[in-house]
């Protein structure tokens, strides 16, 4: 029979220490076609890659998603945000999303497969679901970011409603906009690494 866990509460959260994130220096934005080769050569050797996606949100009843509109892939040292208007990112990203021999955690992926499908034209391979991985291991509610980084490191992961909710497919995107996406992607990386799912180590 598998044990029970239970999810630390806000509350709970709220009293941890901050976990220590990915700076603006250590994100590299990737809209045009010469970052997207340098992008692609410093990915492509990874074995995993924590892995995002964010989309203009919707307000309308019947309005109807065009996203993702930015790829988030990170390793321990380095976010890259891909902006997918741009056809090289999208080749870029695609074949790594793609590729069998990298693992992409990440966390609420829901329906990526599918978007990544309609948009980039590519079956995603070896993306592994963290909220299915901590269900397994007998925690009974979805687990999400902040909540596996309280039960694996006991820190408190910051996420902005702001920046959650804001356009994702403007041209020029803020710097809280970038260190939010690729924090999601880099907390998805260590957790995946904490929970000893690298069987290539």
């Amino acid at each position: 029979m598998t044990e029970h866990h239970s999810t630390p509460s806000k509350e709970e959260i709220a009293l941890l220490e901050v976990f220590d994130r990915l700076g603006p220096s250590q994100i590299v934005l990737v809209s045009n076609a010469a970052q997207a080769e340098l992008a692609l050569k410093a990915l492509s050797g990874a074995r995993a890659l924590g892995f995002d996606t964010e989309s203009k949100p919707t307000f309308t009843k019947n309005e109807v998603s065009d996203g993702p509109h930015i790829v988030q892939l990170s390793t321990l040292n380095q976010a890259f945000i891909f902006q997918l208007t741009d056809a090289d990112c999208r080749r870029a990203v695609a074949s790594l999303l793609e590729s069998p021999s990298i693992a992409k955690p990440g966390f609420g992926l829901g329906d990526d497969k599918r978007r990544i499908l309609s948009k980039l034209g590519v079956e995603m391979q070896e993306v592994i679901e963290l909220n299915t991985v901590f269900h397994n291991r007998g925690y009974r509610k979805d687990m999400g970011v902040r909540g596996a980084v309280a039960v694996l490191f006991n820190q408190r992961f910051i996420k902005s409603k702001k920046a959650s909710t804001s356009n994702w497919s403007n041209a020029q995107l803020s710097e809280a906009q970038l260190v939010y996406a690729a924090n999601d992607a880099y907390a998805a990386l260590r957790v995946y690494l904490a929970l000893g799912l690298d069987k290539s180590e």
